[in-house]
Order: structure tokens, then C-alpha cells, then sequence
């Protein structure tokens, strides 16, 4: 396709006429069939999620965190309070419909709603909801409230480029690898290289098909077992729609 040019014979990029500023992320409640995501709160969700982080068997998962393993629920609770006192990040918790309890955390960050960005981070899953279809269903939940009901453009993941399985969690869900920015953020006393991958609103039709896809009861066999990975699927529904 050739660039459009402008009146000095510059190439400009695509026209947005109709664009207006989205709403910013809310403190909303989104339910799926595995999972529910809810505004993060100490007093409902502290006690769960300190009691599920515990499960693991050493802190390796707060690695590439900001924040590191909590020794004290009243550490943990105190934390909690304070980082669902902003707005940005907007932190939710993951609670399992079969138990009731909060299972994990994310948060939708460094919001952009003039240009329509977003950045899902400060994921911390614990054992109870790692590789299961509540993790996936709960990535999709909040894919789906920012582009089908806010209207964005832009969805972000950023990591550490060392963390080898938020990397791979990444190209797993859909999200396309642009690079790395050298030394871009220093935490917990050492340099961050970060690796950044995003879905864009062109991508998520055949992105947020292959996940309701993989998370249709159809999927999965009486025990729970996947039929078919999300790589298998995404590969059809992209044949699919050429």
C-alpha cells in the first residue's frame, strides 16, 4: 500500500477523523466462566491472595516484580491498601468462581486514553490459577473491556527481557514482540533491559476469536484437559479469516 503524502509530499500516516479521547479504565466488574475480575480491596481479597502466594514453593515469582514476596499478611494487607488507593495502576483481583477466593492480580497501567494505550501489568498469579484456564480467561477479560467497551487502540505488555516465561506468556495470548529499549528502568538495585509487545485494535478480531475459541467448553474434556493449544487455534482462525 503507498504512503499518503501530504501538501509538501511527505508520507503521513493513516487518518483517525472520527478519533475522541476513550474513558479511562474503571473500577468494573468483568465475568467469565472460570473467573471473575473485580477491583482489587484489601478487606475482601488480602487474606486470599497472601494464603495463595504462599502456596509457592520460594519467591522466585516476585523476581522481575517491583515488589518482593510478603513474609506477614499484615505486610502484604498494608501493601494492598496502599496501592488500591490510585487509580493508575488500577489493580484488580482474579477470584475463582468454583471457590469464591481471590487467586491472583493484575493491573491496567500507564493509561493513555488521548491516544487510546493501555498497559496490562503487575501480574502476580499464584499457584492456584497458573496454567489454567482462569489465567487465560482472566487476560482476556480485561483484553476484551478495553478494546470492545473502552474503544482503545493500543494494548501493551512490558517485562523484563529476562523474564523468560512472562516473554512466552506474551506470544502465547496473541501479543506481537517489538523489541527491546536497553536499560530502561532501574528496580530492586539492578538494570532492566525491557522487551514490548502489544495487541492493536486490527489484531484483537482474530486475537480475541482464537481465545473464546480456546476457552469454548468444546475444548476441553471431562477432566478439564485442553483439545487443542491456543497456538493450534490462533493458527486456524488466522487461516480461517485469509
Amino acid at each position: 500500500m503507498s504512503a499518503r503524502l501530504n501538501e509538501y509530499g511527505q508520507p503521513i500516516g493513516h487518518p483517525l477523523p472520527d478519533w475522541t479521547v476513550r474513558p479511562v479504565p474503571a473500577r468494573v466488574t468483568l465475568e467469565g466462566r472460570f473467573c471473575r475480575v473485580v477491583p482489587l480491596d484489601a478487606d475482601r481479597h488480602a487474606d486470599d491472595l497472601h494464603s495463595a502466594y504462599a502456596l509457592a514453593a520460594d519467591g522466585r515469582d516476585w523476581t522481575y516484580m517491583t515488589a518482593s514476596a510478603f513474609e506477614t499478611l499484615a505486610d502484604y494487607r498494608s501493601y494492598v491498601t496502599t496501592t488500591t488507593q490510585v487509580d493508575d495502576p488500577l489493580q484488580y483481583a482474579v477470584v475463582d468462581v468454583r471457590t469464591g477466593k481471590a487467586v491472583g492480580t493484575l493491573a491496567l497501567m500507564h493509561q493513555d486514553p488521548s491516544n487510546g494505550v493501555v498497559e496490562v501489568g503487575s501480574v502476580a498469579f499464584s499457584p492456584l490459577l497458573k496454567q489454567t484456564q482462569i489465567s487465560t480467561e482472566a487476560q482476556f477479560l480485561l483484553l476484551s473491556y478495553v478494546f470492545d467497551e473502552l474503544g482503545y487502540r493500543r494494548y501493551e505488555w512490558k517485562c523484563d527481557s529476562l523474564n523468560a516465561p512472562s516473554r512466552k506468556a506474551a506470544l502465547r495470548l496473541g501479543f506481537t514482540f517489538e523489541g527491546i529499549f536497553r536499560q530502561a528502568v532501574v528496580y530492586k538495585g539492578r538494570s532492566r533491559d525491557t522487551a514490548w509487545y502489544s495487541v492493536i485494535d486490527s489484531e484483537w478480531p482474530h486475537v480475541g476469536k482464537a481465545l473464546r475459541e480456546w476457552l469454548s467448553p468444546d475444548n476441553f474434556d471431562v477432566e478439564g484437559r485442553q483439545k487443542r493449544s491456543l497456538s493450534v487455534v490462533r493458527v486456524s482462525v488466522e487461516e480461517s479469516g485469509r
